[in-house]
């Protein structure tokens, strides 16, 4: 896997939208953040444009991306928020200039298209929090920052009663479920061979998350898998006539035949301690009786 080159001092961040429209002003918190870290800023076109729910056209947002992919003064792409739409700009992109001058792709939700693209190509990403998550916690900013320059990143977590106990070693791949699933058969599907995967999602009834995980399993994802990370299921919805088990139970009942460490209620998703995972990266997933490691490999 290509790894993008870690941050410097004075290197820039494109700010721009890749889905949902984002017409407010609120940006002003995360450009006083990466100031901080003695980054410079730079803004998209897509900031501010409106077409419907999205951040302008498809032929919008792609052109943003395409150039904020082929400056080579930019260095980390910050993509402002989740929602719908990058998948309808995903193939109107060209890496072919990107692949030649990787840099940072940064983001989370509907991000996760970007992520699973770049993945097919060799290229390392980061899920992390996005420029309007402004109530991230200090935990979670401060692993994005480890993540972009350069920095040791692991986590070590109390045990949780779900978790099945193990060691594995493989490349981080995954984020957010429901997207994951709707990339199943196109090219930007990740190949879980040999893989840990992570998986969070938001807003779903329960029988939609057994529905997307019985889709990887008949994928043949989930038996060659080496580990699973389990993150957030934030605001599940049930059905009047109850499914029976809540988001966790589900994962856990349709991945126990599965001789694999999982470790549950992994600090990021769509919860504010949204911590930086770093796609593409060879990590060690240690869950013990006691406790949970997560370690990225250099």
């Amino acid at each position: 896997m290509i790894t993008p080159p870690s941050l410097q001092k004075g290197d820039t961040v494109a700010i721009l939208a890749t889905a949902r429209k984002n017409l407010d002003d609120n940006l002003g918190p995360a450009i006083t953040w990466l100031r901080s870290l003695g980054l410079e800023v730079v803004i998209g076109k897509t900031i501010g444009l409106d077409h419907y729910q999205l951040a302008g056209t498809d032929a919008e947002r792609a052109a943003d991306f395409q150039a904020a992919m082929d400056n080579p003064n930019i260095k980390m792409i910050w993509c402002v928020r989740g929602g719908y739409g990058s998948v309808r700009m995903i193939d109107l992109l060209d890496f072919t200039q990107f692949l030649k001058n990787p840099k940072w792709v940064v983001g989370f939700s509907d991000v996760t298209v970007l992520h699973s693209h770049l993945n097919t190509l060799g290229v390392q990403s980061i899920h992390g929090i996005m420029p309007v998550n402004a109530k991230a916690s200090a935990a979670a900013k401060e692993s994005l920052r480890q993540a972009l320059f350069g920095e040791t990143l692991e986590y070590h977590l109390p045990c949780d009663a779900l978790n099945r106990t193990g060691t594995a070693t493989g490349q981080l791949v995954g984020g957010n479920l429901s997207i994951l699933y709707s990339l199943f058969g196109s090219p930007s599907a990740i190949d879980c061979t040999d893989k840990i995967l992570f998986l969070e999602d938001l807003d779903e009834y329960l029988y939609h998350i057994d529905r997307m995980l019985m889709n990887l399993k008949r994928n043949g994802c989930l038996e060659s898998l080496k580990g699973i990370v389990v993150g957030s299921m934030t605001k599940m919805h049930d059905n009047e006539i109850p499914w029976g088990k809540n988001a966790l139970e589900i994962i856990e009942d349709i991945t126990k035949n599965y001789n694999i460490p999982v470790v549950y209620n992994f600090p990021a998703g769509h919860i504010a301690d949204n911590r930086a995972l770093i796609f593409g990266r060879t990590v060690t997933l240690e869950v013990t009786e006691t406790e949970s490691h997560v370690v990225f490999h250099p």
